[in-house]
């Protein structure tokens, strides 16, 4: 089996005070091929504390999510015979408490939109391939949350 690694580093900054919760949730993160991104907590979570323009822990979630899928759909897809010329999502995240106290992202809604270079699948055999990409997703049998197609 394969195994990923990243590395996420935070430092307190000049000025911040930790005990009080007033620091920056500002980090980086960096993967094994060499990106590196600028991550924080949700505002929807710490608010000011947050650094608006970095990606969350939620939204990495949404994109791998979303990430996986497209790349299972387009190995099916190929393996059935279709040529996509183009693949787009708009994929939607949705956080809810699931106990007093406990959040979680319990769903997500992908708005796959492909372009076929070629024939198309009609409607049943579309929908086919949307659920064998959904089963061959790595991601999608990772996690407890409801991932759907829109």
């Amino acid at each position: 089996m394969a195994t990923y690694t990243a590395d996420v580093r935070w430092a307190l900054a000049a000025g911040e005070d930790f005990a009080a919760g007033r620091y920056s949730r500002g980090h980086t993160l960096r993967f094994d091929g060499g990106v590196e991104l600028a991550g924080s907590a949700s505002p929807h979570v710490v608010g000011k504390w947050a650094v608006a323009s970095a990606v969350d822990p939620e939204e990495m979630l949404v994109a791998a999510l979303s990430s996986c899928y497209m790349l299972s759909f387009l190995h099916v897809a190929r393996l059935a015979g279709f040529s996509a010329r183009t693949y787009r999502d708009h994929a939607e995240g949705t956080m809810a408490e699931i106990a007093p106290g406990r959040q979680a992202v319990t769903r997500v809604v992908l708005h796959p939109r492909i372009e076929w270079a070629g024939p198309a699948p009609d409607a049943e055999r579309l929908a086919a391939l949307h659920e064998e990409a959904h089963q061959t997703c790595f991601i999608a049998n990772s996690v407890r949350t409801e991932v759907t197609v829109a």
